[in-house]
């Protein structure tokens, strides 16, 4: 017996509206020096970085498992602290929370 307004999502679909309503794969933040970095949109990133991201216990790990070694370097240079990327890591997230709840309509 079928279910009436049954609707069947397209994971393409979805994640296209998603990536749409965050405003990208990535997440791109400007330094204190004008350079920009980025780093995976939570949504979206890799298994691997998530859990990495997860697993931080200091404000130090974080920011190296969110950036990794070579943004990292260029955040501390231009001045910036551990705690800033915590910051910038529960702005994404907050938005996210955000745009989740005005998810894009089912087509």
């Amino acid at each position: 017996m079928s279910k009436p307004n049954r609707k069947r999502y397209k994971l393409a679909e979805v994640k296209e509206q998603f990536t749409e309503a965050v405003g990208g794969e990535d997440v791109e933040f400007e330094l204190a020096n004008g350079e920009v970095l980025s780093f995976p949109h939570p949504l979206f990133a890799p298994d691997e970085w998530s859990t990495a991201v997860d697993e931080a216990e200091t404000n130090r790990d974080k920011a190296h498992a969110i950036l990794g070694d070579e943004q990292y370097d260029k955040f501390v240079a231009a001045g910036h602290q551990d705690a800033d990327i915590a910051l910038l890591f529960l702005a994404v997230q907050q938005d996210m929370q955000g745009q989740v709840k005005r998810r894009p309509t089912r087509s």
